[in-house]
């Protein structure tokens, strides 16, 4: 009977174990590339707080864009391109340190957009 009792007791310590979700996993520079109607390089920091912040460099314009947003618990990131807001860049942070999204850019007209995908390149 104990060795039954000890086996369900070590079963539920293993089944009410589970990682919760921090922001802590993502703090750190990312960095990827991006493409579609327009194509190039963007990096972004991520916050302990979960402030993004970072740009996106047009091979074609070789204009520089400004990323703003924020990232949640669970790695979705919710960001705006320019300042003011002309775009959106959005998308999701995987904690095995993969990133992929969409992106959109009203400025200059014509409206671009596109894909994005990248990785953790630093803590």
């Amino acid at each position: 009977m104990k060795k039954l009792f000890l086996l369900v007791f070590t079963a539920f310590l293993f089944i009410g174990c589970k990682d919760e979700d921090t922001i802590y996993d993502f703090i750190g520079t990312w960095a990827g590339t991006y493409s579609g109607t327009e194509k190039g390089n963007w990096n972004i920091v991520v916050a302990s707080d979960g402030k993004v912040t970072g740009t996106m460099n047009s091979e074609q314009t070789t204009e520089n864009y400004y990323i703003s947003g924020t990232l949640t618990e669970s790695g979705e990131l919710n960001a705006t391109i320019g300042s003011p807001a002309d775009g959106e860049f959005k998308g999701t942070l995987t904690r095995d340190k993969k990133a992929s999204g969409t992106w959109v850019n009203a400025v200059p007209t014509p409206t671009r957009s596109g894909t994005w995908k990248g990785e953790k390149t630093s803590n």
